[in-house]
């Protein structure tokens, strides 16, 4: 919550990475002033947080598990695992204009994860899920204008979208290079292996 631009402009971020298309036209205050290692670290994590919409404990539950997998990096594995939420998903298929939007419709029970219905923003995809749209809810003059919207916005290569039905399937899982959030995910295992 709070005024998306202002944040935008403190982490040094595109409004366009969430999925809005203002500008800010001010400029950033203390863009003179150097910044200490820390304070570099901090702004990654902050602005990975503040891009996925996840809070301080998740975030650090996620970077834990990252840490778990036995395949890439830590850093590499927490961005995956940060795409694969749920609410993260409705957004790259283009049926949430932000990702606060994507999150929303999760809650409010409209999507179908497999044919099972799924309300919890946080839920991890894996390859071959089968994300929907309710019934009920594909007629809601809210998606046609959401779609109109992020009708000319890519869906990323790891995943495929089927507009006309509002369906879309996890083809793979995404590699670093296939998200284009700009954190620097090293950063942010810097700060959290201290």
């Amino acid at each position: 919550m709070g005024p998306v631009l202002k944040r935008c402009r403190a982490l040094g971020l595109e409004p366009s990475y969430l999925g809005i298309d203002k500008k800010s036209n001010r400029s950033f205050a203390r863009a003179g002033k150097k910044v200490s290692e820390y304070g570099l670290q901090l702004r990654e994590k902050q602005k990975a947080k503040f891009i996925y919409g996840v809070l301080e404990k998740p975030f650090r539950n996620n970077f834990e598990r990252a840490k778990k997998l036995k395949y890439g990096t830590t850093g590499e594995n927490l961005m995956i695992i940060l795409e694969l939420r749920l609410d993260n998903v409705i957004y790259r298929l283009g049926y949430g204009r932000t990702r606060t939007e994507a999150r929303q419709i999760v809650d409010h029970k409209h999507v179908l994860v497999n044919g099972k219905c799924v309300n919890i923003p946080s839920y991890q995809v894996k390859v071959g899920d089968v994300i929907s749209i309710k019934e009920k809810a594909k007629s809601t003059q809210r998606y046609k204008d959401v779609l109109e919207v992020t009708g000319g916005r890519a869906v990323p290569a790891w995943l495929e979208a089927d507009h006309e039905n509002l369906t879309g399937t996890v083809k793979e899982i995404p590699t670093r290079d296939q998200i284009d959030v700009p954190v620097n995910e090293m950063l942010i295992v810097e700060l959290y292996s201290k």
